[in-house]
């Protein structure tokens, strides 16, 4: 694959039929996940509580909604807390198969990922290591109801009929660095797709949303 593009980008394929991971070189190159880390929050908070027994209310359902949704940053920090900050990252290490992630105490948005591990972390959510049996087509459902800012990137390369049964979660976010810091997650039907971008923010975020386009586009043909 090749795309001329400014900055860091990565990707990571994963076919769930072989468990094969095709992608970019090297293989464990980090960025930021930036509001990616959302669909994790969620899934931890979910699975854990069915773990204890307990069902969320209609309350915190909502919110649970609007972060997946909206990409609600508010709701995104109290959960995150509340799934012990630092330790919920280093389960979804554990539970994922993650290779390479690394985490921050109280900051999901610095959660550094590999595309290969966004790709994992995609099949961990689809196939119901995340979030567990009870949660897991709610959350499912959620992420394929994406809409506003956060629906971007890879969704909008493929197929009408393969995007309504795809469920994605991005992230976005221009940093003080001076970059932009684009995060592309998606899963289907037996796959599995990471993309990572990193670049001069006078390109804009838009800069980073065509590289995940580009990537899936010539995945696709």
């Amino acid at each position: 694959m090749h795309l001329d593009v400014d900055g860091f980008w990565s990707w990571a394929y994963l076919d769930f039929k072989t468990g094969k991971i095709d992608g970019s070189s090297p293989a464990n190159a980090l960025s930021d996940t930036a509001s990616m880390s959302k669909a994790w929050i969620a899934a931890d908070y979910l699975r854990r509580s069915a773990e204890q027994h307990k069902t969320p209310n209609s309350t915190i359902m909502g919110e649970l909604t609007a972060m997946i949704r909206d990409s609600d940053n508010t709701h995104a920090y109290e959960f995150h807390v509340a799934n012990g900050n630092l330790s919920s990252i280093q389960r979804e290490i554990k539970m994922c198969g993650l290779t390479d992630t690394k985490g921050h105490q109280n900051s999901w948005s610095l959660t550094q990922m590999s595309s290969r591990d966004v790709a994992r972390l995609a099949k961990c959510i689809a196939d119901g290591r995340a979030a567990g049996p009870k949660w897991t087509g709610w959350l499912l459902d959620q992420m394929r109801s994406v809409r506003g800012a956060g629906r971007f990137g890879i969704i909008e390369a493929l197929p009408a009929d393969v995007a309504k049964s795809t469920a994605i979660k991005n992230g976005w976010l221009a940093r003080d660095d001076g970059q932009w810091h684009i995060a592309c997650m998606a899963t289907g039907d037996g796959w599995s797709l990471g993309v990572m971008a990193r670049y001069p923010g006078r390109l804009g975020r838009d800069y980073g949303a065509k590289t995940c386009r580009e990537v899936t586009k010539q995945l696709l043909s």
